[in-house]
């Protein structure tokens, strides 16, 4: 066997054995498909830096395939412009705005996905088109198309794809707004997150259909959901176990913000520790009621900041226990987050399993426990 070939069978047999791996047919696809062919090269942090910097890492290099093979992402671009092969021998800063996903998730996101012989399925973020060779490998070139929003990372990927052997339909556009073709999918998965179920992939796939898709939002905070279609424009899903998190989808990314001054406001002590909106679900829940708001902070220490009206909440620890908030401007954003959390402490602190999606021409709404349980309306 070649180093590549051992190195993906010895991946494939670690996440078999974990059970990340389970369906054979998925098992194959990742024994077959090469991802070096799709990471030529790739950005790794350096160890410490703050802010973080990166530097390149370069096919052929020493620990490069091993690096490849590794069950983690690689990030392969930075603020939408910078490559791998731009940074020669020097270090990068920057934003990471596309990259190559942990295989174990993107083989976990495919298996619940739930695809059969013959469904067509259409893909939201080509990327790297790692994902899309597996996909491709698995369904077949004639049932899967893919759709990227950057035009240099679709042309990378359209080549390695080639190059690989593989032959799906390839469109670069926004991705939110699905096949321009329209056209009747069976499933359809994304590899990036949205703030909102977008109205044409609620076209596009067929009653009976299913979507996988990241919820973000301004925060940063995410919930994978698998939503079946129950008729044109609308669906109903749960939320899945586990903790997975995507770059948000170009079009739908927070705005810049200005500078940021705390100016004095009204202060009250808060009745819930702010820490709990650190945590994975508890992020989401404060996500959920103040949706365009920034999230900053650490610990106790939080400081929440309206992208569309200025509005900020900061608490502050009390010299003597307890917690302090300031709320200046149109939105109680604090009030709002109480609630929310306050509401997810009643039912339990389920984590996102607990919770579900309703979307339908009247919105779209998340959910605990049941439909007519405490919720909260997505930003459309």
């Amino acid at each position: 066997m070649s180093p590549s070939a051992e190195l993906r069978a010895a991946l494939v047999g670690r996440l078999a054995a974990e059970g990340t791996l389970a369906d054979p047919t998925w098992c194959r696809a990742a024994e077959a498909v090469p991802r070096e062919m799709f990471v030529g090269s790739y950005f790794e942090p350096v160890p410490d830096s703050v802010p973080t910097v990166y530097r390149s890492v370069r096919q052929g290099e020493q620990g490069w395939l091993e690096g490849v093979y590794a069950d983690r992402t690689l990030i392969t671009q930075l603020d939408g412009t910078t490559r791998p092969r731009d940074v020669d021998g020097e270090t990068a800063a920057g934003s990471p705005t596309s990259s190559s996903t942990l295989p174990s998730l993107v083989l976990r996101m495919w298996q619940q996905l739930g695809t059969a012989a013959g469904h067509r399925v259409l893909e939201i973020g080509t990327g790297t088109g790692y994902s899309t060779a597996l996909g491709a490998h698995r369904l077949g070139d004639a049932n899967l198309t893919s759709v990227e929003y950057d035009p240099v990372v679709a042309e990378a990927a359209a080549i390695a794809l080639k190059e690989a052997g593989y032959a799906p339909q390839l469109i670069n556009g926004d991705g939110l707004r699905g096949d321009p073709d329209g056209g009747e999918y069976d499933r359809l998965i994304t590899t990036c997150s949205v703030r909102y179920v977008p109205t044409p992939w609620l076209h596009q796939v067929k009653p009976g259909g299913r979507i996988l898709v990241t919820l973000s939002g301004w925060s940063y905070a995410s919930g994978l959901a698998l939503l079946t279609v129950t008729g044109p424009g609308r669906a109903t899903g749960h939320f899945l176990p586990g903790y997975t998190s995507f770059m948000i989808a170009r079009p739908r990314d927070r705005p810049p913000r200005p500078g940021l001054t705390l100016l004095p406001g009204d202060e009250r002590a808060s009745r819930i520790d702010p820490a709990i909106i650190g945590t994975w679900t508890g992020s989401w829940v404060a996500q959920l009621a103040a949706p365009s708001a920034e999230r900053m902070g650490a610990g106790g220490q939080q400081i929440l900041v309206d992208v569309a009206t200025g509005s900020h909440a900061r608490t502050t620890p009390e010299p003597g226990g307890g917690w302090t908030v300031t709320q200046r401007g149109p939105l109680r954003l604090w009030d709002q987050v109480e609630q929310a959390v306050e509401a997810w402490q009643k039912a339990g602190e389920p984590h996102q399993e607990g919770f579900g999606i309703t979307v339908s021409g009247a919105g779209q709404r998340v959910w605990i426990g049941s439909e007519d349980g405490p919720g909260w309306n997505l930003p459309i």
